[in-house]
């Protein structure tokens, strides 16, 4: 971690010099919907928070340069958070990114995490998804929080491993349009999963799993579920676990999602936890020939878009690649390793674990990633201390080295906002979007 960040490195490769505007277009025209940040940040519900936060960034900067007096710190309550509802887990996956975090004798107090939440929700928090490090339909009270969550106005998301249909068919009725559930499943025969995921219990299969998703749609079919397949390959590691490659179950993995009733499946790449920490890629880790194995996955996904129908459509199916999936398949993955200095997302969208408050979903458990304690924002006087702890990150953290190697999807969002605050654009001027109840981030 570095000194406080109070100028900028140059534009991503790619970026050239243009307008805040004109990177917000490029942003949305490479990026799938779910990962355009910068589109989302401009709608009409998400704008006012962002120009709040934009406007003093601008005062804060101008301050010290003429050596003033700080100008007053807005509360920087996150507009989205990933909330780990517990570290408890009941799989052991081999290429879980977080499993040196899973099942810790750490846990909330149910009442103080209900206030956090009422807090955040009264200060502008849009969203919340519940994932993380460890499965979320373990937390005891998991309908009750869910319900919680609905009643504050917030979009709701849950990433869970689909071992517990049951609780995913309680909280269907709660659940809303643009509300999402993504299952990581990451194969498409059981004994593949069963290989990977190391289920309890040990007879678990993909079938048993899917099974749950027509009952799940009858009930509630106006929220979307997903079908997650992490594309592993020969050669990746944790730690010192081999993972099971599973490339050529890319096809296989889109006919059952399709089969079951799952309205998408999204295919992402392999990440490794650094030695800083950092969720990163690394293809060198690759075995055999990188451009073939590029290919394998290409032809895999090619394969898997025959089963797409009326993709984004109610009743429909698709077929979707992570943006860090498409980087590194076209070889420009590192272009997304320039980082501004500043990681502006930090202030926008945070972690919650019962290990504490996080700065980003890349760094959970990471230390000198740290905002707080696992009660921050409980009451008012609690924002105010933890967003004082969210400015200190946003001065210590420099981005542009401890993120050097990360290949970040708040990337172009994060030079977006940097341009607004250095350029002094007017910003009326931005172009704010309708509201489309897309909030996550």
């Amino acid at each position: 971690m570095n000194g406080p960040a109070s100028t900028q490195g140059s534009s991503p490769a790619g970026g050239g010099e243009t307008g805040a505007a004109q990177d917000a277009a490029v942003s949305q025209r490479r990026a799938e919907a779910i990962h355009d940040f910068t589109a989302k940040l401009r709608q009409s519900g998400m704008w006012p928070k962002v120009r709040e936060y934009v406007d003093w960034q601008r005062k804060l900067r101008g301050a010290r340069r003429a050596k003033q007096p700080e100008p007053e710190r807005p509360d920087l309550v996150p507009l989205s958070i990933n909330l780990d509802l517990t570290t408890a887990c009941n799989y052991a996956c081999d290429h879980c990114i977080d499993w040196d975090i899973l099942n810790a004798k750490v846990k909330y107090e149910h009442e103080t995490l209900c206030n956090q939440m009422r807090e955040m929700a009264a200060r502008g928090m849009r969203s919340v998804i519940l994932i993380g490090g460890g499965e979320p339909t373990l937390y005891p009270k998991f309908k009750e929080f869910v319900i919680l969550l609905k009643e504050l106005g917030q979009q709701v998301s849950v990433v869970t491993n689909g071992s517990r249909g049951h609780k995913i068919l309680e909280i269907a009725p709660y659940l809303t349009k643009g509300d999402w559930v993504r299952l990581s499943l990451d194969s498409g025969r059981n004994d593949t999963f069963q290989r990977m995921h190391n289920p309890t219990p040990k007879t678990l299969t993909l079938d048993d799993i899917c099974a749950w998703v027509p009952k799940i749609k009858a009930v509630n079919p106006h929220f979307q579920m997903g079908y997650s397949f992490i594309i592993t390959w020969k050669g990746g590691t944790r730690d010192d676990v081999k993972i099971v490659e599973n490339i050529g179950e890319i096809e296989l993995g889109a006919k059952r999602a399709s089969e079951a009733g799952f309205d998408y499946i999204s295919y992402k790449p392999f990440l490794e936890r650094a030695e800083t920490g950092s969720e990163v890629m690394d293809p060198d880790k690759i075995e055999g020939h990188m451009a073939d194995v590029m290919q394998r996955i290409r032809t895999g996904i090619d394969a898997a878009r025959r089963y797409e129908k009326n993709p984004d459509q109610p009743g429909g199916f698709s077929v979707r690649e992570s943006t860090n999936l498409r980087m590194l398949m076209e070889n420009s993955w590192r272009d997304y390793t320039n980082q501004p200095q500043v990681c502006h997302m930090q202030a926008l969208r945070q972690v919650l674990s019962p290990h504490g408050m996080f700065n980003c979903p890349a760094y959970r458990g990471v230390s000198y990633a740290r905002i707080g304690e696992m009660d921050v924002n409980r009451d008012a006087e609690s924002v105010r201390a933890t967003a004082g702890m969210t400015a200190a990150l946003l001065d210590n953290f420099d981005a542009s080295d401890n993120c050097k190697d990360v290949t970040c999807l708040y990337n172009s969002t994060n030079w977006w906002l940097e341009k607004l605050i250095e350029d002094g654009s007017d910003l009326d001027a931005v172009e704010v979007l309708p509201d489309r109840r897309d909030t996550f981030l």
